[in-house]
């Protein structure tokens, strides 16, 4: 396979749930020969696998002749599906099915924001079934865990939670978007059993986070709780005094690209 060809420029599709729960979850997949593990990105809430961090993995990649998986969730970018009718649980759904069908052998997970609960738990269900071997490492940028509870719920106003509650929504709005985010008391609801930061936390691999102490978003702090839960394996943690949450910098980046090729 040559991997100085260029990832498809129009998505593939793969079918994930099942009866009435079907979607079509876009990827994109740049093959290499088998030796060193490939890595699976894992975006954000309400981002998609071409944001500035994907693209520039995808290219390191290329270089590296390494492979790469990068895939919108259900509801996000060209994926099938509302974005008001996701969750952390079918979100999960949806990066499991991929994992499971669109990758072989030991793979680095990198999850940004959201995307860091979701590799968390990925680390777990997979554990549970008895495949840790499939990860070789995790990097997390500005790991979101349990932040539809710890970062959102728990600071919301009164009419918000009260929005959510009574009328099933409440629209956020954003600096990251024109469109205001849709939060559902769906969401909420099934965040709270997926809650990971009441325990102990296993990833079976090494860790590597990423973390802006400017981040207006997840604190600093909350990357720090995260450590102190995972106390099992190995952590190193980059903290970077005047990065943002997004991280995307040129500086921002080449730390990143260093955190995954010091994995394997």
């Amino acid at each position: 396979m040559n991997t100085d060809q260029k990832t498809p420029s129009n998505p593939q599709f793969v079918s994930v749930g099942a009866a009435d729960d079907t979607r079509r979850i876009a990827y994109r997949k740049r093959v290499a020969p088998a030796g060193k593990p490939g890595v699976i990105w894992l975006g954000g809430f309400k981002s998609d696998m071409k944001s500035t961090k994907a693209e520039r993995i995808d290219q390191w990649a290329q270089a590296n002749g390494r492979a790469f998986l990068r895939f919108d969730y259900s509801g996000h970018g060209e994926s099938e599906g509302r974005f008001e009718d996701g969750t952390i649980g079918s979100w999960l759904e949806d990066a499991l099915a991929v994992i499971a069908q669109l990758s072989e052998g030991p793979q680095i997970l990198v999850g940004s924001s959201m995307g860091g609960w979701i590799s968390l738990l990925v680390a777990r269900a997979l554990a549970q079934q008895g495949e840790a071997a499939r990860l070789a490492g995790l990097v997390l940028i500005a790991p979101a865990v349990d932040f539809t509870e710890a970062l959102m719920w728990k600071n919301l106003p009164a009419d918000a939670r009260r929005d959510i509650e009574e009328k099933g929504v409440w629209l956020r709005h954003s600096e990251y978007s024109p469109e205001p985010y849709a939060i559902t008391r769906k969401l909420i609801e099934d965040g709270r059993k997926h809650l990971l930061l009441d325990r102990s936390i296993r990833s079976y691999c090494p860790v590597h986070i990423l973390q802006g102490m400017q981040d207006p978003d997840v604190p600093w702090l909350h990357a720090m709780q995260l450590v102190e839960h995972l106390a099992g394996d190995p952590v190193a943690v980059t903290l970077i005094k005047d990065g943002d949450h997004r991280l995307s910098r040129d500086e921002d980046i080449a730390r990143l690209l260093a955190a995954i090729a010091a994995i394997a």
